[in-house]
């Protein structure tokens, strides 16, 4: 039992030059006479007329004429054109050829391979086999159904396709014509390089992710990404796709500059604009100081809180508490520290921290404790590096001034160390050693004490009562801080 015939492919209707045009049938079966017809918009113009198979000569006439295959077979697939010389103005011959046509795929399309046959209808019954082929090598076969599909082509498929029908029995078989698919690759273009997270900047100590991608381009791309200050691969993609991502798992303060990326697909790297990315240091335990320094406030004291974290990125947001009750807020847009005073009151005593904030998330300072001892005390420090050190002040009838150092000894420090809550007395340094010096309206309270060193206060202190000490000669006081460190 034999089969009836399998479909010829063969040049596609209409193909033509500007003068010369070639028709033919869309489909024809073995045995089917095939009409192959050369013409122009005048055929009187037509001379010499030659038709041409896969590029060899086929038949040559004088003037218009038609090229008829009279008994097709499979070897009669291929493509056709014709060339003949146009007469012009009776004098003039011009040579003229219609195009070949090929059959272009696009990369990255499917594509459907059918193989048409057809059976005498008194065999319709008859059960075939279907395989598929290209350049010699076997893509499959499919029973029944006389379709195949190719569902991602790619350059490297290009060449040569025919399909084979066979009975199940294999006692029977016809192989189709060969036809050339060419599959285009797109080059790649618009190659352009984002970030994520969007905004082009990245957090230290976070993930930043480069993405590179192309409008168009098909096949395997490979995508690289790059510093544009050194040049630097950081790394390398080839995948089927027109978007690849690069991760730089923990991001440095050293990662902040420019990066730019490029796409290949065989014809050349494209590459894409620069992004520069900006680094940015999130808060992280910022330092909370207490002015003037030391555990013990008095009330009536005026006190400022100073929370600072010199490494984050601006703007930042500094939040003063006591306990875990929030005292206020300031706001630091170009970086810096921020400040917070208050006046202390009684109930002023405990737990005082600070957090900043700059958009990813607070980060709290340590604790610091202070302990507040009324009633308002009556001596002061003034200048000196910590609370327990500086310029001796007291105050009289809701004024401050100054001490006289004529006299002045440990004893006389060691009552100001104990009313001011310090360690033990350590030096009787000039007043002066603590600048600047008082101003002229201030007044020399007490010109000499008579300290024994056992009193609680300076104000129990025997004194005298003579002045003629100018801020030239006032005393100053050094004691030991009882809790170093503490802020």
């Amino acid at each position: 039992m034999l089969l009836y015939s399998l479909l010829l492919v063969l040049a596609p209707v209409g193909v033509q030059s500007d003068w010369l045009s070639i028709s033919m049938p869309q489909r024809a079966y073995e045995g089917d006479e095939v009409t192959i017809r050369c013409s122009a918009y005048n055929n009187g113009e037509i001379m010499n007329l030659v038709y041409y198979k896969d590029g060899y000569q086929l038949s040559a006439y004088s003037g218009a004429s038609n090229y008829i295959i009279s008994n097709a077979r499979t070897s009669d697939s291929g493509s056709y054109y014709c060339k003949a010389n146009r007469n012009v103005l009776w004098i003039l011959n011009k040579p003229e050829e219609t195009k070949s046509v090929w059959l272009h795929v696009q990369e990255g399309s499917s594509m459907t391979l059918s193989c048409d046959t057809t059976l005498p209808a008194d065999r319709s019954w008859i059960s075939l086999r279907y395989d598929f082929s290209r350049d010699y090598n076997k893509l499959g076969w499919r029973e029944w159904s006389p379709k195949f599909e190719i569902s991602a082509l790619s350059k490297e498929d290009s060449g040569y396709y025919w399909c084979e029908a066979k009975t199940l029995s294999n006692s029977v078989s016809k192989q189709s014509s060969k036809s050339h698919i060419s599959v285009q690759r797109i080059r790649v273009s618009q190659v352009s390089m984002e970030t994520y997270p969007p905004g082009n900047q990245a957090v230290v100590g976070k993930q930043l992710t480069l993405v590179c991608s192309v409008a168009e381009g098909t096949g395997n791309i490979t995508f690289s990404w790059y510093r544009e200050d050194t040049k630097e691969n950081l790394g390398a993609k080839s995948q089927p796709s027109q978007r690849a991502e690069l991760q730089i798992p923990v991001v440095q303060e050293s990662h902040a500059g420019g990066y730019y990326c490029t796409a290949n697909n065989s014809y050349g790297p494209i590459q894409s604009k620069t992004v520069n990315i900006t680094v940015r240091i999130p808060a992280s335990s910022p330092l909370l100081t207490i002015s003037p320094p030391g555990a013990l406030a008095f009330i009536g004291d005026v006190v400022e809180l100073h929370c600072e974290d010199w490494r984050a990125s601006p703007p930042i947001l500094y939040r003063f508490y006591h306990e875990d009750v929030i005292l206020g807020n300031i706001s630091a847009p170009f970086g810096g520290g921020g400040s917070f005073n208050f006046s202390v009151a009684a109930n002023h005593s405990g737990n005082y921290s600070c957090e900043a904030d700059n958009g990813w998330g607070p980060s709290p300072s340590k604790v610091v404790t202070v302990n507040v001892a009324g009633p308002p005390r009556k001596v002061r420090l003034m200048n000196g590096l910590h609370r327990c050190e500086g310029r001796v002040e007291v105050e009289q009838e809701g004024r401050w001034g100054t001490v006289c150092d004529d006299g002045w000894d440990l004893r006389d420090v060691a009552v100001v160390c104990r009313e001011l809550g310090c360690g033990a007395a350590r030096h009787t340094p000039v007043a002066l050693l603590y600048p600047p010096v008082a101003e002229e309206a201030l007044p020399v309270h007490i010109q000499v004490a008579l300290c024994n060193g056992t009193e609680v206060a300076l104000a129990e202190c025997e004194q005298v009562e003579a002045f003629d000490c100018g801020h030239d000669e006032d005393a100053g006081a050094v004691c030991e801080v009882l809790e170093p460190g503490a802020f």
